[in-house]
């Protein structure tokens, strides 16, 4: 009877243990919110620099050495103004040649006519033969081409001599630079880039997901990042067809129409874009984790207060809300608080709620 009255206790403490042991374990605090469709419109901002709409690399068409480059780095050019020069003395040496060529040429040209008039006048009066007057038509016919080719020759080097002086072929702003006096450049090699005067871009580098949300044809108000008060309006004028490889993103050009002279060739400027009001889901950025290498939330079932994740797909996103494209429909309960202790199936509780 004492052995027996000993192990009752024992029992019944084991038994209690297993019933706490198997208890379901208790609902985890959250929050949530309940999604909804709203309509809006997001002011997108971005920093860019002023360029020249239309910008140019001048170059000698002929190799030489360098005897002279005036340009300066922001100098104003007109139309014509001559920026560098070449030594001339082969060029000159070229046209000296042509020149006497030419009047050779020429002298060949007059024997030849004098002779075939002569040979034209006998064969009329019956003293010379058909044949020498055959002779003296050809001599002539060649002494014209010689003078021809000799007058193209000329040109030529008239054209030489005058590549030897790089000029402006519009008014403008000098840009860049080239090699300086004495050195030696190559045909095509860039002496100065002049900046035309006829427009002014700003120029942006932006992501290809605002590119594809971006109406179709936005205004854009640019403005100086260090005087705001000086703005210009804008459209885009090209985008470019390849991101570029390093920032992966695409270099957009806007045309300002009627620029403030202060808006000058490098500024950084910043540029402010509306976008179209339209329907969107956001949700807090707490609410988004990752699933299987994809933004995700945890969606909750009202009817059994249990949780599961559903992959999303995002359009954008900052520090505090995400705007979802895909993977929610509206009156959907996301969980935004306390994400990272769910798991698939879990009992969940309202923050504020009864437990």
């Amino acid at each position: 009877m004492m052995a027996l009255i000993t192990i009752a206790p024992a029992l019944s403490l084991a038994a209690c243990q297993r019933e706490t042991d198997t208890a379901a374990p208790a609902a985890r605090p959250v929050r949530t919110i309940t999604v909804e469709k709203r309509e809006a419109g997001e002011a997108l901002t971005f920093t860019g620099r002023i360029e020249a709409e239309d910008e140019v690399s001048l170059a000698f068409r002929i190799s030489g050495r360098l005897l002279e480059n005036s340009g300066k780095l922001g100098d104003r050019v007109e139309a014509g103004q001559i920026m560098a020069r070449l030594e001339p003395q082969n060029e000159l040496n070229t046209l000296r040649q042509a020149q006497a060529a030419l009047a050779a040429a020429q002298g060949q040209l007059t024997q030849a006519r004098n002779h075939y008039e002569r040979q034209e006048t006998l064969l009329a009066q019956g003293w010379t033969t058909r044949a020498n007057f055959e002779v003296a038509t050809q001599a002539q016919q060649t002494a014209q081409s010689q003078v021809d080719a000799a007058e193209a020759q000329l040109r030529t080097a008239h054209d030489l001599v005058s590549f030897t002086e790089l000029k402006a072929d519009a008014p403008g702003t000098i840009t860049a630079t080239g090699p300086g006096a004495g050195e030696v450049v190559q045909a095509g090699q860039m002496i100065a880039r002049l900046a035309r005067k006829d427009g002014r871009d700003a120029v942006f580098d932006v992501p290809a997901q605002l590119l594809r949300s971006a109406p179709s044809n936005p205004q854009i108000t640019v403005s100086l990042t260090d005087d705001p008060a000086v703005t210009a309006p804008g459209r885009i004028r090209e985008v470019a067809a390849q991101a570029n490889p390093v920032t992966r993103t695409f270099e957009v050009k806007v045309g300002l129409t009627d620029p403030p002279a202060a808006m000058r060739l490098g500024a950084t400027v910043v540029g402010r874009m509306q976008t179209d009001a339209v329907p969107i889901i956001d949700i807090p950025a707490t609410a988004l984790t990752k699933i299987n290498q994809r933004p995700a939330v945890w969606i909750v079932d009202p009817s059994t207060k249990t949780v599961s994740i559903r992959n999303v797909d995002v359009l954008r996103f900052d520090q505090a809300r995400v705007v979802v494209s895909q993977g929610l429909d509206t009156g959907e309960v996301v969980v935004t608080a306390g994400v990272q202790a769910l798991h698939p199936g879990q009992k969940i509780r309202l923050l504020g709620s009864e437990p």
